[in-house]
């Protein structure tokens, strides 16, 4: 008898599921498995053997849901995932010591690492986005690497390696607006990462030059060279509202932009948060028209 909840095989007068634990129905009860299917849902990738297969729903809030076999294994940080079938099977732990720990912390991710599983049938697993935005997947190449803003990465297959990546250049560390540390993902394997709003790739040819508020700047390979630049000019400096400094990114290779940094939207919602002025009353004096008219 199959399982409706993991789709695992059982013997014929089996009441619970050997794989998962859940009550097992007759065909005839007229209740369907569940179907994950969805309007939008766009399958992205199809793994063969020892590969995971995922797709990517939604628009603006994407989810992304991975189909395990047994084998094969799923990794993210420590209260990454949103939704799992019953038969997936979790394993916490350090992701390689106190060393790794460390890295990951400096680097805006969890302590503790989280593995993925099945042992019998196939079982789903979801990462949802904690921010409105994009999910990227990277099927990379045996030692190929992708260097990404803190925080970026979602999950990833066993055989990729997360580690931090330090920008050797003092003005890039302290004017950068990420700080000296982002992430640098290597594979071989299927990564995934979280972008904040719509993203935008360019593929930058040798010599080409991109200047880009550093908010803004989501992934880049490593290839491409990244430095910071001063905006030229005491107008531009006093009045532009764009800040001091630029990212300055040098081809060749591709880089990721995003269109809605967290750090600026909370800025922009930071507004019109009523604040409290004082006077004898110690009550919140808000300007209610300038707050209804957007001023």
């Amino acid at each position: 008898m199959q399982c409706q909840e993991c789709g695992a095989q059982n013997e014929p007068n089996a009441r619970f599921c050997t794989s998962c634990g859940a009550a097992l129905r007759p065909a005839s009860s007229g209740i369907a498995p569940l179907d994950t299917h969805v309007d939008h849902a766009e399958t992205e990738y199809v793994g063969g053997r020892g590969r995971i297969s995922y797709r990517i729903d939604g628009t603006t809030l994407q989810v992304v849901t991975i189909e395990l076999e047994p084998g094969e294994v799923i990794y993210s940080e420590s209260g990454g995932m949103a939704w799992m079938t019953g038969n997936v099977e979790m394993k916490t732990h350090t992701g390689g010591g106190l060393g790794r720990m460390f890295k990951r912390a400096i680097s805006g991710e969890s302590l503790f690492i989280v593995d993925f599983f099945v042992r019998k049938g196939k079982g789903t697993v979801a990462f949802a986005c904690e921010f409105p935005g994009k999910i990227l997947p990277f099927n990379l190449k045996p030692g190929e690497s992708i260097i990404v803003q803190k925080d970026a990465f979602m999950c990833a297959e066993k055989s990729v390696d997360l580690d931090i990546h330090f920008r050797k250049k003092l003005g890039v560390g302290f004017f950068g607006g990420e700080g000296f540390v982002m992430q640098k993902i290597t594979g071989p394997g299927l990564a995934f990462l979280e972008i904040d709003g719509e993203v935008v790739e360019y593929d930058l040819q040798k010599g080409q030059q991109l200047k880009v508020d550093t908010g803004h700047l989501a992934a880049l390979e490593p290839t491409v060279s990244f430095d910071i630049t001063m905006i030229k000019g005491f107008t531009n400096i006093l009045v532009g509202g764009e800040g001091l400094f630029l990212a300055s990114l040098r081809g060749p290779g591709k880089v990721w932009l995003q269109t809605m940094p967290m750090s600026k939207l909370a800025q922009k919602v930071a507004q019109f948060i009523p604040r409290s002025e004082g006077g004898s009353s110690g009550g919140v004096n808000i300007d209610l028209g300038s707050l209804l008219s957007g001023s």
